[in-house]
């Protein structure tokens, strides 16, 4: 079973490229129908986040073009532009890939949890749509053991290091005493939530935070002694408020520059600290050209986050100690799976050939053969007929040099070295 990793991430495409390349949950079924028709894959896996698409491919076939040109023409994309930031993982190198992504090591922010339970979130999602099966499920299910071996065993998420970390840092920068501050927050999804509490914990006290779901944001915000609003009802709260962090899977912007315009003209020259973690963005680019607003997306963040990971640098080395041992863990059970596959098939072979020759010494016997000579030639039938393309096998790669056949013929039966099968290593004296 060959292992295939595509994607792109933030170090290898902008966020203009990235946002183009994301898959829309509402075209996630179409998405999982179309690659695997196109690609051959047995097995699909899709993982979609701000910082990176990355497709997960367990097949027979190497179709790593063909699921470039898939890619490309789905999202409606140059085939170039896409190939120049992609990159392909094959075998060892995916499984290894794949336990760094859920470990956080191959994340923006060192060590940053989110992304495991956005890689749950991509399994669960392959599985609803029947195109994860044994190979794919039990690479995700390695890869969360040694995520979860990395995170308890290693320093690398002692520090609170995160894009939402990161985010409530620089707005520190902004205000110096963030209590007086209300944040509006734009979506109810982990990231948010996260935000949340990193506002709390920098002093923050009024929230409010904007859902398509009032429910979901409702709950959210009586968390934090806050009010849940629609995202209709923005416009009508904006001029209000002096944080704004947004992160969503709309795609297209909620927030434009006209609103942020209009809500403008009552503060007074009070400055508007905007973070826009989403990809697709949620906020227009063009809000950023606007006095008195500091609008960042999850790119700008990039210095502070760096600043943020080197504590988190030796642990890192840690984590990948143990990366490098469940990737051979991995593959060892994959290789035994292939073997049990194996052993299958010879003994159903086996079994085949041995009821041949049962069913010949039946006739044999209701014909009033003697029971004697029977199962002696039943004996020699099943003997030979096992034996026959094994022994042709052998004596053709032989012939051919790869003498190795015949050791292993000896050690899979446990035969004893003859001392005239032994090939002298070197000349006899004359």
């Amino acid at each position: 079973m060959a292992l295939l990793t595509l994607g792109i991430n933030h170090r290898t495409a902008p966020l203009e490229l990235r946002e183009r390349v994301a898959f829309t949950p509402e075209r996630m079924a179409e998405a999982f129908a179309a690659l695997r028709a196109t690609s051959g894959a047995s097995e699909a896996a899709i993982l979609s986040t701000c910082n990176r698409t990355e497709i997960y491919l367990a097949g027979d076939d190497d179709c790593a073009y063909t699921v470039l040109r898939w890619l490309s023409g789905f999202h409606g994309l140059d085939t170039a532009e896409l190939e120049n930031a992609m990159y392909v993982h094959r075998d060892a190198d995916a499984v290894r890939h794949m336990m760094r992504v859920a470990s956080g090591l191959d994340s923006m922010v060192l060590g940053e949890p989110q992304i495991l339970g956005q890689l749950k979130d991509a399994y669960a999602l392959a599985r609803d749509h029947n195109a994860s099966g044994t190979c794919l499920s039990r690479l995700f299910e390695q890869s969360f053991t040694v995520a979860k071996r990395v995170r308890t065993e290693t320093a690398i998420g002692e520090n609170p290091v995160s894009v939402a970390y990161a985010a409530v840092s620089m707005a520190n920068h902004i205000f110096s005493d963030m209590s007086r501050n209300r944040a509006l927050l734009i979506g109810a999804g982990q990231t948010i939530e996260l935000v949340a509490r990193h506002l709390a914990d920098a002093g923050v006290t009024q929230f409010l935070v904007a859902n398509r779901t009032l429910e979901r944001a409702q709950a959210l915000a009586e968390a934090r002694g806050g009010r849940g609003i629609l995202l209709s009802e923005i416009p009508g709260v904006l001029g209000d408020v002096d944080i704004v962090i947004s992160s969503t899977a709309s795609p297209l912007p909620i927030l434009g520059k006209g609103a942020v315009e209009r809500a403008l003209k009552g503060r007074k020259h009070r400055p508007y600290f905007m973070v826009d973690i989403a990809v697709p963005r949620d906020i227009e680019p063009e809000v950023a050209s606007l006095a008195d607003v500091f609008l960042y997306t999850v790119d700008d963040l990039r210095q502070v986050i760096e600043e943020n990971v080197r504590s988190r640098e030796g642990a890192a080395r840690e984590a990948e100690n143990l990366i490098s041992a469940g990737t051979q863990t991995f593959l060892s059970q994959l290789r035994a799976l292939d073997a049990v596959a194996t052993l299958k098939q010879f003994r159903q072979r086996a079994e085949y050939l041995r009821d041949i020759e049962i069913e010949k010494a039946l006739r044999t016997l209701r014909n009033g053969g003697d029971p004697e000579t029977v199962l002696r030639s039943m004996g020699r039938g099943i003997t030979n007929k096992l034996l026959h393309e094994p022994s042709i096998q052998v004596r053709k790669a032989t012939s051919e040099g790869r003498v190795e056949v015949t050791r292993w013929l000896r050690e899979l039966h446990q035969l004893e070295v003859q001392e005239d099968d032994v090939i002298p290593t070197t000349p006899e004296k004359l």
